[in-house]
């Protein structure tokens, strides 16, 4: 995997707040900032704030991130972008008050995945997400710890999008959130 710098990324919605801490970047989340389409909730979010870069087919892109949440629905992770109506969203979030890991995936309509996590808070945790061909395999894992897998799947195959950091405040004003990390590379070589 290939580092790349915060300056590599493009801002999708700019958050309130952004700066670098040495190496890593603190990005502060709007209250309100989301990515949602309509399922259940019966509205559609597209306020979270992301910083992406190119990721082509047939790539992988990681997001590492320090877990630190306290609010209903505080999230952060990776996001993989094609537009405001494809889009897969894979990380950590603070639900019902739990740490939860799991992954959003849009195909016009959004759909919603998670286990418990309750270990990994305050931790460094790392998402990648892998496509090949028409689909995206996501992984996660705290420290450096064995990959779990989080979801598979399916992603328009050939096309170029976007990848990196995503953080949401869907609840509240002040959630900043330490990344440690982008990275874009080669896809994993098989599903297990």
């Amino acid at each position: 995997m290939d580092e790349l710098s915060w300056n590599d990324g493009t801002w999708l919605n700019e958050p309130p707040a952004a700066a670098r801490d040495g190496a890593d970047l603190l990005m502060t989340a709007a209250r309100g900032s989301d990515f949602w389409r309509t399922t259940s909730y019966g509205y559609d979010r597209d306020s979270g704030h992301a910083l992406l870069a190119p990721l082509g087919p047939d790539a992988a892109a990681e997001v590492t991130f320090r877990a630190d949440f306290t609010e209903q629905f505080d999230q952060a992770g990776l996001l993989l972008r094609l537009d405001e109506r494809t889009w897969i969203k894979a990380g950590v979030e603070y639900a019902d008050g739990l740490f939860q890991a799991g992954a959003v995936v849009t195909h016009d309509r959004s759909d919603w995945s998670t286990f418990p996590v309750p270990e990994w808070a305050g931790r460094a945790v790392t998402i990648r997400a892998s496509r090949t061909g028409d689909a995206v395999t996501v992984r996660a894992r705290a420290g450096d710890e064995p990959w779990r897998m989080l979801r598979v799947a399916p992603f328009p195959p050939g096309v170029p999008a976007a990848a990196g950091p995503y953080c949401c405040a869907p609840e509240r004003d002040g959630l900043t959130v330490r990344f440690t990390r982008l990275a874009i590379g080669p896809p994993d070589e098989s599903l297990h």
